[in-house]
């Protein structure tokens, strides 16, 4: 599913993450000690998500020729590659995937997944700006069988996850406006295209400074996917 979201050149591993408590602790005695320590205070269910994310990274590693290796958190949460990787992890209920790529090829990537449901109660104000609303009023309208609430607030996690990389700073969901659109003969599952246009200085990519993020967007199997890989040049 996040695979068919991004440029060939990515190297995308994805799992369904089982219940099962035998399968959840085979999972964990994958962890470096490293990676076990930052997780040790943690409840299962989060050791889990941990585990198995960290799992497909390894496998996309792989898939690139990289040996496999720990994958730890630096700055505000996010996860340190080996050198001349870049990439990006998610996972919600049930779902983890990992996406890497070559430097060289890319120079920053986002992804996420989130549960295909609306958003909670007093959420979508809070992240969305008016202009969003207005649009995501007209999507609805369109296709009501899509929450493109729940589209919008993932494609904001992706644009921060491809944002952090380039410039070590926060993203607020207030400094980019997201545009939303279906492909031409758009069905369920649904797939379609983002825009993100940054209201704040965006980073420098290659000596020039870059304004806006595009990327892509699925719904399928019960989750919604976006994908947002940044261009060299």
């Amino acid at each position: 599913m996040i695979e068919e979201l991004l440029p060939a050149s990515v190297a995308a591993v994805e799992a369904r993450i089982d219940d099962d408590a035998a399968v959840a602790a085979a999972d964990e005695a994958l962890l470096h000690p490293e990676e076990a320590a930052l997780v040790a205070q943690a409840v299962a269910k989060r050791r889990r998500e941990f585990a198995a994310v960290r799992a497909c990274a390894r496998q996309a590693m792989e898939k690139l020729g990289v040996p496999p290796q720990p994958v730890l958190s630096g700055r505000r949460g996010a996860p340190r590659w080996p050198d001349g990787l870049t990439g990006s992890m998610t996972h919600c209920d049930g779902y983890c995937a990992a996406a890497l790529v070559r430097t060289a090829d890319l120079a920053s990537l986002g992804i996420d997944a989130e549960p295909h449901g609306p958003l909670p109660e007093g959420v979508l104000p809070v992240v969305t700006l008016p202009a969003e609303r207005d649009r995501l009023r007209r999507l609805s309208v369109a296709r009501p069988d899509i929450h493109w609430d729940r589209l919008l607030f993932s494609a904001k996690e992706s644009v921060y996850k491809a944002w952090f990389p380039l410039t070590g700073l926060w993203l607020d969901f207030s400094e980019a406006d997201i545009d939303l659109w279906a492909d031409p003969g758009f069905d369920v599952p649904g797939h379609g295209g983002l825009r993100a246009e940054l209201l704040v200085p965006g980073p420098t990519v290659d000596g020039r400074r870059v304004q806006t993020f595009e990327g892509r967007w699925t719904v399928r199997q019960g989750l919604v996917a976006t994908a947002v890989p940044v261009p060299h040049g």
